[in-house]
């Protein structure tokens, strides 16, 4: 789960560097791929852990957020 919230962060940084619209296009969709793979650990750490269900679901409210964003900038991009 680390690995996959660190690496939206890391990735979002990738499209900066671009070097067409083609490749920024295929950053950014690696970028949401790693934020739906984020809201998949968070929803497993949530049934896992029902003490936690409310912290879990703030987290993994924004995660979906982040997906619809770069789905959103993909779109465009297409």
């Amino acid at each position: 789960m680390i690995r996959a919230s660190g690496s939206i962060g890391a990735n979002y940084r990738e499209p900066n560097d671009a070097l067409s619209k083609k490749d920024f296009n295929h950053r950014i969709k690696i970028t949401r791929k790693e934020a739906k793979e984020l809201s998949y650990w968070l929803e497993l750490l949530k049934e896992a852990n029902p003490e936690y269900r409310e912290d879990i679901s703030k987290l993994l409210t924004e995660a979906v957020e982040l997906k619809k964003i770069f789905s959103s900038i993909a779109d465009k991009c297409s």
